[in-house]
Order: structure tokens, then C-alpha cells, then sequence
């Protein structure tokens, strides 16, 4: 019997947990128990393999920042970073516990349309996160948007909708040739075309939304969002919050969910659902296969 085939989103914040020291020791411990869970699920499925960058691409701009010799690296080539550091780490860590898969880490390249209003309203959170005055000063410094995140404050940087995969064929063959892919790395590095070239966009994108896109495209089974929450809550921090535990878009419609947190989540889902998806699974990283089987986390299907 054929596999399915799920694209599973893995949060950034699922690699390096919120408060967490940025430190490369501390992410790969949290790889080892993240390929764990999917090296399970890649038993059933045909994985394809979608990561978030948002504390690691932020780290990577604060350190360009204190060397003054240089400008700073764009979004687009910081994103490009994180895609070689985290797919690397995840890649040997595949390997070191499916020694006969073939494993394949792809720098992907997405694009993305310049007039998105994305540019003009910020709402991606990178970095680490911050008390209220220390952010302010960092705002003012170096002329960052900021916002809350929780009882904290982060950086916040556009986040346009991807409208393309470059490397979309590749993928795909890879995919057939049963290769355990990982590929639009932190959303996707940010590109458009300008004159007939492909240039580089100062933004990062969405993993969830990236995935989503890109698992409309493959024709892909299910869609799983692996992240630091194990549900989605209504009336989240507060003292009304209650889970869901199997919905639709329809339902999901009627409520409104943080721009820059479960928001996109909830957007990518339906619309993934909408176009065609047979379910979307959001929830922990631990709970991964017991989502899948309807017995954890959210479940979102048509009806």
C-alpha cells in the first residue's frame, strides 16, 4: 500500500523553546527529541519536513548588528543561514537515528509579491524575547517594530504570503525517489523577480503558511503543525481558555486568533483544508503521532 504523504511544520519555537539560552548545544538537544517523534511518523508516512527559523534568524541579525565593519546581512540571506545551520543539524540527526533513510536537506527559495500590505503592518515575531523597557530601547536603536509576545516583547518583521516555490520540481522528484525531504526552511528564503532576475526580499515568511502552500502543491495528504502549545485554545491566557479538540473552518471562522502566533496557523490550516487537504493536525511535538491519530492536540477537517 502507497504512504501518504504529510508535510510537518516544525515550530522554531519547537527548537529553541521560549527563555531558552540561543545556544547551538540547546538546539540540538531539542532536534534529537523532535526527530524522534517524526522518525516514528516517517514510518507511515512519506515526511516532508518544514521548520521555523523566528529565534534563530533574530539571533543571527543581532549578531550582525555588533560588527560595525560591515552592513548587516538582509532577512533573506540570514534566512539562508538558518536554513544550512538548522536543516544540517536536523539532517545528521535523521541520519544518526534512520541510518538507511535517504534524508535530503534543500535550500528553497519562495516568492512573494512586494505589494503584499504584509510590508506595511509587521506581525512575524524573530529573536529572543524581551522586557517592555529594554525592547523599547532596542526599537529605538535600531529602528525595529516591536510587539508583545505573551507577557513579553519581541521583534517583529514583515511577513508577506508566499505565491511560489522556486525549487518545486526538485522536491517533488525527491519525494518520489522516497527521500525523507527538508526543505522551505524558516517559511522559505524571500525572493521576487525584478527584471527578469530573482532578487532577495527583506522579510521572513510564515513557516505555517509556507507549508501549507506547499502542501496544496504537492497534493499532500495532511498537514501537521508541530509547536510549543499542545492545542489550539479559545480565549488563550485566559482564565476562560479551553481546548479544541476536533473542528473545521467553518467553526474556526468564528473566532479570532494572535496575528503573531496561532493566527497564521489557523489561516493555513483551513485554507489547506479548502483547497482539497484531508485533515490538519496542530499540537506538541511530543504528541505528533497520537494527533494524527485523533487522540491529542486539534484536529481540523471539513466537516
Amino acid at each position: 500500500m502507497k504512504k501518504q504523504t504529510i508535510v510537518v511544520a516544525l515550530g522554531g519555537n519547537a527548537l529553541l523553546k521560549r527563555g531558552e539560552p540561543l545556544e547551538a548545544e540547546v538546539q540540538r538537544h531539542n532536534i534529537e527529541v523532535a526527530v524522534n517523534t517524526i522518525a516514528k511518523i516517517a514510518e507511515q508516512y512519506n515526511v516532508v519536513l518544514v521548520h521555523g527559523n523566528g529565534p534563530q534568524v533574530g539571533l543571527l541579525a543581532l549578531q550582525g548588528l555588533e560588527y560595525k565593519k560591515v552592513n548587516p546581512y538582509p532577512l533573506d540571506v540570514l534566512g539562508s543561514e538558518t536554513q544550512g545551520m538548522i536543516g544540517y543539524m536536523l539532517m545528521q540527526e535523521f541520519k544518526n537515528q534512520m541510518p538507511d533513510r535517504n534524508v535530503t536537506c534543500m535550500l528553497t527559495q519562495m516568492t512573494v509579491d512586494p505589494k503584499d500590505p504584509a510590508f506595511q503592518n509587521p506581525t512575524k515575531p524573530i529573536g529572543p524575547i524581551y522586557e517592555k523597557q529594554e525592547a523599547c530601547e532596542l526599537a529605538e536603536k535600531y529602528h525595529w517594530t516591536i510587539k508583545p509576545d505573551g507577557q513579553h516583547f519581541r521583534r517583529v518583521v514583515p511577513s508577506p504570503q508566499p505565491t511560489g516555490i522556486i525549487e518545486h520540481e526538485a522536491i517533488t522528484s525527491l519525494i518520489e525517489q522516497g527521500h525523507l525531504v527538508i526543505c522551505t526552511g524558516g517559511g522559505g528564503i524571500p525572493v521576487t523577480r525584478k527584471e527578469g532576475k530573482l532578487v532577495g526580499v527583506e522579510a521572513v515568511i510564515d513557516k505555517d503558511m509556507s507549508a501549507a502552500f506547499l502542501a496544496k502543491q504537492l497534493n499532500a495528504d495532511r498537514l501537521l503543525i508541530l509547536t510549543d502549545a499542545d492545542a489550539v485554545y479559545l480565549d488563550w491566557g485566559q482564565p476562560t481558555q479551553r481546548p479544541l479538540h476536533a473542528t473545521t473552518p467553518a467553526e474556526l471562522s468564528q473566532y479570532q486568533f494572535d496575528a503573531g502566533s496561532m493566527g497564521p496557523k489557523i489561516d493555513a490550516s483551513c485554507e489547506f483544508i479548502q483547497q482539497g487537504g484531508k485533515m490538519v493536525g496542530i499540537g506538541s511535538l511530543e504528541d505528533g503521532l497520537r494527533i494524527l491519530e485523533g487522540n491529542a492536540g486539534t484536529v481540523i477537517t471539513k466537516r
